[in-house]
């Protein structure tokens, strides 16, 4: 029945399996998440905004991350919330609902890795060029680089869904928890190779990049810490880059699961499993780590703690 929809205006979402036992607990849970996803990422960039001590640009790129990381669990989590309490045969999206969640979905994705690119540039000019930092990283610089993060994901989005969206349709159902670009170009009644040519090289280019920028960065300051002898200067390479690097490691490797999977429909359930994992992960502990690593944001986290305590008493 399914097949005999051409270019329908309504698809139906899969979305999560969830037995009318566990229903309210799952729907427990993914609130809690998505709250401490959101006051801990908006209090990230709030903390930094009005804090002046933090008005540097490791930390103004870092707030890059924590929006990234709101506005991709918007696009997702919300709506799964309320999929929840729906039967299966009501799960209904528009097709344009659809193809917008797909390009915020992958917008999020993509912008991942351009901003801990841009990052990483930041802490290369840091500890490889201290004297320099100060005339390289000027505030038009940081505007030029976050501008860089946000433009390359934009354009390389735009092109992956304009290539899905010339296709007719035939399918109606989205085999997965929400929208993105696989799922809507296997709802396609033609030929997508077009499709998976250009979206294994847009995975391998993006993943390459990123992998590659990150390898060089970090190759060039393990250079400079073993040959340094300033032993404050490598401690302070030491905190900083292994902060960057855990969060790009979680990142990386529950974005690469999920790709994989993708390629493999008798795992459908496990490839959901590392979608959310994708989304959830990174959006919870990006915040945790940069606080407890960075000194900084640390010591005005408990200064603003200790005046709220002065001020109860």
């Amino acid at each position: 029945m399914e097949n005999l929809t051409f270019n329908s205006p309504v698809l139906k979402m899969e979305g999560l399996l969830v037995s009318e036992q566990t229903l309210y607990p799952t729907f427990l849970f993914f609130l809690i998440v998505y709250l401490l996803i959101m006051v801990s990422n908006t209090g990230i960039i709030l903390l930094i905004s009005m804090e002046r001590s933090l008005h540097e640009p490791m930390y103004i790129l870092f707030c890059n991350l924590p929006f990234n990381d709101v506005f991709g669990n918007s696009i997702v989590v919300p709506r799964l919330m309320v999929d929840i309490f729906r039967p299966t045969s009501e799960r209904y999206i528009s097709y344009t609902d659809c193809v917008i969640q797909a390009f915020c979905y992958h917008m999020h994705i993509a912008a991942s890795h351009t901003v801990l690119m841009v990052m990483a540039f930041d802490r290369y000019v840091a500890i490889c060029n201290p004297l320099r930092y100060t005339t390289i990283m000027t505030t038009k610089m940081v505007v030029k680089l976050t501008a860089s993060a946000w433009g390359v994901a934009l354009g390389c989005v735009s092109i992956l869904l304009a290539l899905t969206l010339r296709l007719n349709r035939c399918g109606t159902i989205i085999a997965n928890l929400f929208c993105d670009n696989a799922s809507l170009f296997k709802l396609s009644c033609e030929n997508p190779y077009i499709n998976n040519v250009f979206g294994l090289m847009y995975t391998a280019a993006l993943l390459g990049s990123s992998m590659g920028c990150i390898v060089i960065t970090y190759a060039k300051i393990t250079a400079v810490c073993l040959t340094s002898k300033n032993k404050s200067l490598n401690r302070k390479a030491v905190k900083t880059c292994s902060t960057h690097l855990t969060v790009y490691l979680i990142m990386w490797i529950s974005g690469l699961i999920m790709i994989i999977l993708h390629r493999f429909p008798g795992y459908a359930e496990y490839r959901k499993g590392a979608a959310l994992l994708f989304h959830i992960v990174p959006g919870i502990l990006n915040p945790v780590i940069y606080a407890l690593q960075t000194n900084e944001i640390r010591q005005v986290m408990l200064k603003i703690l200790h005046l709220k305590k002065l001020m109860l008493l």
